[in-house]
């Protein structure tokens, strides 16, 4: 008699959320949502992680990301190795004689350096395999997404985690378009293992003699490079120049490049940058042109039991670190705002979520934008370009990436 009141609470069945998307927002939120008691179908165009895939490659974990993927993996230890420090934050000024000059250095950054496929196979390994369904697109009760194949899901939330391109936003705001940033990025990641004695790997590091736990930036007018160590034997680096938009195919932001582009984009780089990071460039397979973009921050992220997450919510440009982080930490929001809430209360608590997260997310795209901007030499309304061969100290504080609204301060609920 005395469990008979609490047999129809525990034979109640689960919440479902259908989750659009399986990138890294997509299988934090699956991850947030069955630790807050919700059944989750994944849909994805596979079933599997893109497994070495170079796009995303290198990126910087903030701690309070690294503690949210540990306390749903469970498995803290294995993100440990597929990370590792990075203390650092370092940008730098080179002139014409190749030489630098530190414009702003953070000793205290406290990041982790990841590889983008390394820390999806660990997010999306550690999920229940049955909750993936591989279809190229969906239909939520009879709406948001209508083309040749479809499959009909029942659910109670639907979690746009479409990307930065996401047709369920389209659905929404069809008059929104990306913001192309003035420029675009060439991007490669060096696997140099067995190759540690090699002379490129010895005259880098004598160059940069705190690889392995800094994240290097250096500046020259209208031109910026990101270069970093990433886990097992492997440099990051990426190089910001100012170009017209280029022309891409379908909803990519990757453009395909000829071997053309690759020899001209070398014989520009040896003309800016130091010989030692050319030389990177050169001996990294198949480098790629990453294309910037970002959007104005949207008016909302919320719609009766839709929600947007990550990269569909908030587009934003990779100078500040926040991409991947952004959409961790969407997803424990939104996780924590569904179970403070429960399943009779979703709209309360999507409408909390978009509280918490909309805010700050619109803070930091925009500062990004900025960052960008200013990194690049760029037009801005309220200052001159940015040189930084003359800049002085309060310009440059700027470029650290404390300056970030919200740095190493996220608000959870």
């Amino acid at each position: 008699m005395n469990h008979s009141h609490e047999l129809p609470h525990r034979n109640k069945p689960k919440p479902r959320a259908v989750i659009v998307g399986g990138s890294i927002a997509g299988v934090s939120c699956a991850h947030a949502l069955i630790l807050a008691g919700w059944q989750v179908v994944v849909i994805e165009k596979s079933r599997r992680p893109p497994k070495g895939n170079p796009t995303g490659a290198g990126l910087a974990l903030d701690p309070l990301s690294q503690e949210l993927i540990g306390s749903w993996t469970g498995r803290p230890e294995l993100l440990h190795d597929i990370t590792s420090p990075l203390p650092i934050d370092l940008n730098q000024a080179i002139n014409d004689e190749k030489t630098r000059k530190i414009l702003a250095r953070d000793e205290k950054f406290n990041h982790s350096a990841a590889h983008w496929a390394a820390l999806h196979d660990h997010l999306f390994s550690a999920l229940p395999p049955e909750i993936f369904l591989d279809k190229q697109s969906v239909k939520i009760r009879a709406r948001v997404l209508d083309t040749e194949e479809t499959v009909e899901l029942d659910g109670d939330l639907l979690v746009a985690a479409d990307g930065s391109h996401s047709l369920i936003r389209h659905h929404y705001f069809p008059d929104l378009k990306l913001r192309y940033s003035g420029y675009y990025a060439w991007r490669g990641v060096l696997d140099f293992a067995g190759i540690e004695d090699s002379d490129t790997i010895k005259n880098v590091r004598e160059a940069h003699p705190e690889l392995g736990k800094c994240l290097y930036f250096d500046l020259a007018p209208g031109n910026h490079t990101i270069l970093f160590e990433i886990p097992n034997k492997r440099l990051n680096w990426v190089w910001f120049l100012n170009q017209p938009e280029p022309h891409l195919k379908g909803n990519s932001l990757t453009m395909k490049v000829s071997d053309e582009m690759i020899q001209k984009m070398y014989q520009d780089a040896e003309k800016i940058w130091h010989p030692t990071l050319v030389q990177v460039m050169r001996e990294t397979k198949e480098p790629f042109v990453n294309a910037i973009y970002d959007c104005d921050p949207l008016e909302r992220i919320v719609w009766d039991n839709v929600v947007l997450v990550g990269d569909a919510a908030h587009p934003t440009t990779p100078h500040c670190a926040r991409s991947t982080n952004m959409s961790i930490l969407d997803a424990a929001v939104l996780g924590r705002c569904l179970e403070k809430w429960g399943p009779e209360n979703i709209m309360a608590a999507l409408e909390e979520y978009q509280s918490i997260r909309l805010p700050v997310a619109s803070k930091q795209v925009l500062h990004a934008r900025r960052v960008g901007r200013i990194k690049q030499g760029l037009e801005l309304p309220d200052c001159k370009p940015f040189n930084p061969n003359t800049a002085n100290w309060e310009e440059c504080k700027m470029l650290q990436l404390r300056a970030v609204p919200f740095f190493g301060h996220n608000p959870l609920l």
